[in-house]
């Protein structure tokens, strides 16, 4: 070859291998799945429809407004006047720094991760790559209900957007992981009717690729029970509430959501005053009357609610719990199957977090009493109960709110047989408090990782 024909010949070679590498940079490096945040319960914010005022988060309770929902027969038929508009993204109360709820995570996600947060009805053309999406929903309705919204506005901007075959990841935070489960295991579906099984569709998962369960408590939390006891305050074991101003039992007795957030069946670990293990149907409402956790017995419940309500409480009542457990049971036969969605499991296993109640009979009082404290006690016989006795029984490793043991849905995965209900994920830990586990720097690391494809932790390593 001539040496012109040469430099012709290397000049061809370096057009070809710059033609490659656009192309190359054309096809390979597309944007990522666009990703929808679901907050957990309170994490969305609630303003009334019509004046826009907002009633959740407000450190005071709104003049004209407040957090019940009215007593109807059927609990998906109870709404109000409050609509959600965003995730609470930060808490501010009085001089006190803001606490970081969700807002760290979301600039997180556009920092980091490179997503630029898009509105589901109004958002940009771009909105089917490197999109973040804020699912608010009302955190109080039925999580069924929920899973259904989420369904639509999936399906409505993916017409919008001519991408039918679009998918979206999903960073679902403690309740979120739930609706977001159902929504990929039954689509826009109700429960079945009572007495009739779960069978899963997978109708769903169509539109998810990757689902992350944030501090989810897969198998419930004992801790709802204990707001059904004794109401959400500052400075007593609580759901999932940052800072709030007091809510009463007879709040939580309105909200179908607390219900779903009870131990799921066969969950819930119970011990009489000996200690010894004790069964408890906690869906049963015979039994919440037999231990005095039934509000609708209280004497001030005649206060509380007006006659109309009064008449439906009991009716209501039944019905929630009955849906709270078919909701449970419709999630826990996924007999470890995914439908294709790719399920990872992030948490904490450094806190401890109530995992059992102990019962006793109060013979002085007359009445059953139930410890969701390990706080000693004097058994019948007059033998002593030491708390730190109690707290081995108790408390277990988690978050503070959720137990190691219901975030991996352990107790439901022993019963079903399978070693996870929600596919063969192993969870990955950082050391977190529930409500600061968005913001923790460790599982921010994580998500990032999984939605570039790859997971930053050994699968079940831990980080104290």
């Amino acid at each position: 070859m001539t040496r012109k024909g040469s430099r012709r010949y290397i000049s061809f070679s370096v057009r070809v291998s710059i033609l490659l590498a656009v192309l190359s940079v054309s096809l390979f490096a597309q944007g990522k799945n666009p990703v929808i945040l679901i907050p957990g319960l309170t994490g969305s914010e609630l303003r009334h429809k019509v004046t826009n005022e907002k009633v959740w988060f407000k450190t005071f309770k709104s003049k004209s407004e407040d957090l019940r929902l009215p007593l109807v027969a059927d609990p998906t038929e109870s709404r109000d006047d409050l609509i959600a508009t965003d995730a609470l993204r930060e808490v501010k109360i009085g001089i006190l720094p803001a606490f970081d709820v969700y807002a760290g995570f979301i600039k997180m996600m556009a920092e980091r991760g490179g997503y630029h947060e898009e509105d589901w009805e109004t958002g940009s053309d771009e909105g089917f790559q490197n999109a973040l999406y804020i699912f608010a929903y009302d955190w109080r309705l039925d999580n069924v209900e929920n899973a259904r919204l989420l369904l639509r506005k999936v399906k409505d901007l993916k017409r919008r957007l001519k991408k039918p075959d679009l998918k979206f990841d999903i960073v679902a935070h403690s309740m979120g992981g739930l609706i977001s489960r159902y929504a990929a295991m039954y689509g826009d579906v109700d429960l079945p009717g009572a007495g009739r099984k779960p069978r899963p569709t997978w109708a769903g998962a169509s539109h998810f690729d990757k689902i992350i369960l944030l501090g989810t408590p897969n198998e419930g939390s004992a801790n709802s029970l204990n707001a059904f006891v004794n109401g959400y305050s500052i400075g007593s074991v609580r759901l999932d509430l940052p800072f709030v101003q007091d809510s009463s039992k007879f709040m939580v007795f309105t909200i179908p959501a607390a219900y779903q957030l009870l131990p799921a069946p066969g969950t819930l670990r119970a011990f009489d005053e000996k200690l010894e293990p004790l069964f408890i149907d906690i869906y049963d409402p015979k039994v919440w009357s037999k231990y005095g956790w039934n509000v609708i017995n209280d004497k001030q419940f005649a206060s509380k609610f007006n006659a109309s309500e009064r008449k439906l409480s009991p009716v209501y009542f039944r019905a929630a719990l009955g849906r709270a457990k078919r909701f449970h049971e419709a999630l826990a036969v996924a007999e470890g199957k995914t439908g294709d969605v790719s399920f990872y499991i992030l948490g904490s296993d450094c806190k401890t977090a109530l995992d059992s109640i102990v019962i006793y009979r109060d013979e002085k009082a007359n009445e059953w009493k139930t410890l969701f404290r390990p706080n000693g006690f004097t058994r019948s016989d007059g033998l002593k109960i030491k708390a730190d006795e109690l707290k081995k029984l108790m408390l277990a490793p988690g978050d503070g709110i959720v137990t190691k043991r219901s975030l991996e849905a352990v107790t439901e995965s022993e019963n079903s047989g399978m070693s996870s209900i929600i596919g063969t994920s192993a969870a990955q830990f950082a050391c977190a408090e529930h409500t600061k586990l968005a913001a923790n720097a460790r599982i921010q690391d994580q998500i990032i990782g999984i939605l570039g494809g790859k997971s930053m932790l050994a699968k079940g390593n831990t980080e104290k």
